[in-house]
């Protein structure tokens, strides 16, 4: 290694590159990297996707330095894609944070050179407690290598550091490593867009994500009146509610239509007499409505489509209202 590293020194002495060249000179190393690491995939890597799915407890993540960074990432990855994981530093870890570890976790170690000696000082405390060891080295005959149960190799020709030295391709490998093992534990596991958005509720797509039953109107909030009541009701419940509408049921409390602002406005333009008329006289009655199960950005989608300002909430099937979605509800939460 020292010869080897002596070679690349005595290389880039010879012929230093301009910026333009060593920035795409790095990035076509670091894509040969990741071209070659395919091939590195086999029965070991269904093996840690099995062994991943499987987990009753948590996906341990361990690593020190430029590997313990990229560890950090992957358990974030697994963490919000429905795995629950966590990092421990092994530094930190043999100073009582193994506390968190238990019988029923799986480890997910990170080293290169498979020898650091760090985190190799831990891993006897995983195996006295039963856990599952899944390797990710560039080194196939390394310490850690041994003691795994299954080895990612992340092994590369050569580092994008015009000395060998920093790690570049190689940590670009096993970033890479762990997002294919994340992606394919997601899929294997059913992870569906919806998850997603349970565990990022803060985020964008998290919110367009959200289901209309989070947000809709319900209960004694909902806008209701009978077909049957005058004009005047119709008014109050509109104005007390404050949605802009309200849904018009039959004696059956199953809906018949809805009356909005706009019908009232136009009802005042034909002259139509408010003491005489009911309900049903001024109400569309084929109203939009929407499942509650669909997502909010779907309720966004059908009001703009309808140049209208809310929909009607009925299960599958049924004219029995169980709320109602406004405009306003949807731009407040951020879906847009």
């Amino acid at each position: 290694m020292v010869f080897k590293t002596l070679g690349y020194l005595c290389l880039y002495k010879e012929r230093m590159m301009d910026p333009l060249e060593r920035g795409r000179k790095t990035i076509d190393i670091e894509i040969n990297a990741l071209q070659n690491l395919p091939d590195r995939m086999g029965k070991d890597f269904v093996h840690a996707v099995e062994l991943i799915i499987a987990c009753n407890g948590h996906v341990v993540v361990t690593g020190i330095g430029k590997s313990g960074l990229i560890a950090q990432k992957i358990s974030a990855t697994l963490a919000s894609t429905g795995t629950p994981s966590f990092f421990i530093h092994p530094v930190e870890g043999v100073h009582g944070d193994l506390g968190m570890v238990k019988d029923g976790d799986v480890v997910l170690a990170l080293s290169f050179s498979g020898e650091t000696e760090e985190l190799l000082r831990v891993l006897p405390v995983f195996a006295r407690l039963g856990m599952d060891l899944i390797a990710i080295t560039g080194n196939k005959n390394s310490t850690l290598a041994k003691q795994a149960v299954s080895i990612l190799d992340v092994s590369v020709d050569q580092e994008a550091c015009p000395i060998n030295l920093a790690p570049t391709a190689s940590t670009t490998a096993t970033l890479a490593m762990g997002d294919a093992l994340a992606m394919s534990v997601l899929e294997g596991k059913g992870f569906r867009p919806e998850d997603f958005a349970q565990f990022h509720p803060g985020g964008v797509l998290g919110r367009s994500l959200i289901r209309v039953e989070e947000i809709m109107t319900t209960g004694l909030d909902i806008p209701f009146v009978d077909e049957k009541v005058l004009i005047e009701e119709v008014v109050k419940e509109i104005g007390l509610k404050r949605l802009g509408m309200t849904c018009v049921v039959d004696q059956s409390k199953r809906l018949v239509g809805i009356i909005t602002d706009g019908d009232l406005r136009r009802s005042l333009e034909k002259k139509i007499d408010w003491s005489s008329a009911c309900a049903n006289e001024l109400m569309s009655n084929v109203p939009h409505r929407i499942n509650p199960k669909e997502m909010a950005a779907v309720a966004l989608h059908r009001m703009e489509s309808s140049s209208i300002t809310s929909l009607v909430v009925c299960e599958e099937g049924s004219n029995e209202v169980v709320g109602v979605i406004h405009l306003h509800q949807i731009l407040k939460k951020g879906i847009a």
